[in-house]
């Protein structure tokens, strides 16, 4: 059986394989052109045309076309299609949409609808507008498409204009039937039954006796995974470094910050806002830190603290965080770490760091919401710092409001341990194995493992998306440094893995070999 996959059309041997089934379509099966005996159809808006196009192995069998510059030909046929979608801004236009013969079944309709809404909503478009062929109005309908005025043409060449909009097409039967989407990325974390499970008990209020019991139970497994006291506030990572940096300005010392990709550049960031005294130790983004390096600036320079973070999400580098709490030890320098993405990949101990945080929502596995400051000593309140902010508040209790179902979760997800870092670091080898010649940055760690999107990769992670494989690229950090990550994290990996490495397969090697 065939395998069906999806991208964007980009070289000339697709344009011609387009235009073939052009022909086919429009000339030889709708009488909407003149036969001509050439067996190709160009359509007159080819060269302002994006092509959406549907493979079997290397066969292109369908295709869509679409198009956002002005006037559409529903325009010259109806007037501005905008008096009949008062309330779309950004409307682009289906020119043509046709499926060989023999292809024409569910799983081509919805790859094709599937990518259709992907591409018009990473695009901006919240309407698409189509000439619909009256023979077609059911299979319209299943993808989204309602009439908009009357129809259009004559004789066999009758069509009607229709438009679907985002909304339409999240109620349609094709958006319903679609298959789940095979996920790499470094979150959210895909839920599995088990983790899933508290979300549908019944609430717990934080003030309760259960819910204290599973949190004095988090804890002591949380002491024995990272051997560090936890602070629990309820919210992202950011928040957990903005808690951290709280207490880094309670110090009033120079510290030193190190920058090696996005990530140490919004602790930066952070670190500006709170207007702390510090200097920034900046590498080329995926560069590796010299300890010796940073072992010198410390001591040329009285510093309070060292701030960084451990897996640098942007880049897939595992910074020497090891190296640098010796270093910081002997130097009595106060070592402040976001591990956020590598909590839980990887073993790590926070004893010789002074603070450190971490999530529930990246490697540990269940869903984001819970963050987490590690400290070494003990916090006193200050009354100068935002009372959420304030980890001295909290001390052994929960002072605010605090999902006791993501409590839970958090806590059967931390069971897997000490098993699961064993299972990330397999997955980790498999993705080096099978990726060994593609264009790696840096050496990864089960969160992100980074690739440049260079030649033949420039699309790669863009039509991977089309074809239901979410890898990681669509970040700006990533687009602008032209990088796109997969992650072995998530709980389907291993099939979905598989799923991936046939899509590379045909998009690598028979991609451009394409047959009409």
């Amino acid at each position: 059986m065939a395998v069906y996959w999806c991208k964007i059309a980009r070289s000339e041997e697709e344009f011609h394989a387009i235009a073939q089934l052009n022909y086919e379509t429009f000339v030889e099966e709708i009488p909407q052109h003149e036969r001509d005996g050439s067996g190709i159809r160009i359509d007159p808006f080819h060269a302002q045309n994006t092509y959406l196009i549907v493979l079997a192995d290397s066969t292109l069998v369908g295709m869509i076309a679409l198009r956002s510059e002005r006037p559409f030909s529903l325009d010259r046929k109806i007037g501005k299609v905008e008096q009949y979608l008062p309330d779309s801004r950004n409307i682009c236009e289906i020119r043509l949409m046709a499926v060989r013969k023999e292809h024409r079944n569910g799983r081509v309709f919805f790859l094709m609808a599937r990518a259709l809404s992907d591409y018009c909503y990473a695009e901006g478009f919240d309407a698409a507008v189509i000439s619909g062929t009256t023979r077609q109005l059911k299979l319209y309908g299943q993808l989204g498409f309602q009439p908009i005025a009357p129809p259009v043409g004559t004789g066999e060449a009758v069509f009607v204009p229709m438009a679907t909009t985002r909304r339409r097409y999240a109620a349609s039967v094709a958006s319903r039937l679609q298959t789940g989407r095979k996920l790499f990325l470094p979150g959210p974390v895909k839920l599995t039954a088990p983790l899933a499970a508290p979300f549908a008990e019944a609430p717990v209020s934080h003030r309760s006796a259960a819910f204290q019991a599973v949190f004095e139970e988090v804890k002591e497994k949380l002491k024995e995974m990272a051997g560090s006291h936890p602070y629990f506030l309820f919210g992202s990572g950011t928040l957990a470094n903005e808690a951290m940096l709280a207490q880094i300005s309670r110090l009033g010392s120079r510290g030193l910050i190190l920058v090696n990709g996005e990530f140490g550049k919004r602790l930066k960031e952070q670190a500006d806002r709170w207007q702390l005294n510090f200097d920034a130790l900046e590498q080329e983004w995926g560069a590796e830190f010299s300890t010796n390096t940073i072992e010198e600036q410390l001591q040329r320079q009285n510093y309070g603290w060292l701030l960084m973070a451990h897996g640098e999400t942007s880049t897939g580098v595992l910074n020497d965080f090891e190296s640098l709490a010796a270093i910081c030890e002997r130097l009595q320098v106060k070592l402040c770490v976001d591990a956020v993405s590598s909590f839980g990949a990887v073993p790590v101990s926070f004893k010789k760091a002074w603070l450190a945080t971490a999530v529930s929502g990246k490697a540990v596995g269940t869903s984001s919401g819970l963050a987490i400051v590690f400290a070494g000593h003990n916090i006193l309140p200050d009354l100068k710092l935002p009372a959420y902010l304030d980890l001295g508040h909290y001390g052994d209790k929960v002072p605010y409001t605090f999902s006791y179902a993501l409590l839970k979760s958090f806590s059967l997800a931390l069971d897997a341990y000490p098993e699961r870092y064993g299972q990330l670091a397999e997955r980790l080898e498999k993705v080096k194995r099978d990726t060994a010649d593609w264009p790696l940055l840096g050496k990864g760690f089960p969160t992100a493992i980074t690739f440049k999107a260079e030649h033949p990769y420039e699309h790669f992670a863009l039509d991977a998306h089309l074809s239901g494989l979410e890898l990681h690229g669509s970040s700006s950090y990533l687009q602008e440094k032209n990088l796109f990550q997969v992650s072995c994290i998530q709980p389907d990996f291993d099939a979905d893995w598989q799923q991936l490495m046939k899509f590379h397969e045909r998009y690598i090697k028979q991609g451009n070999k394409i047959k009409a």
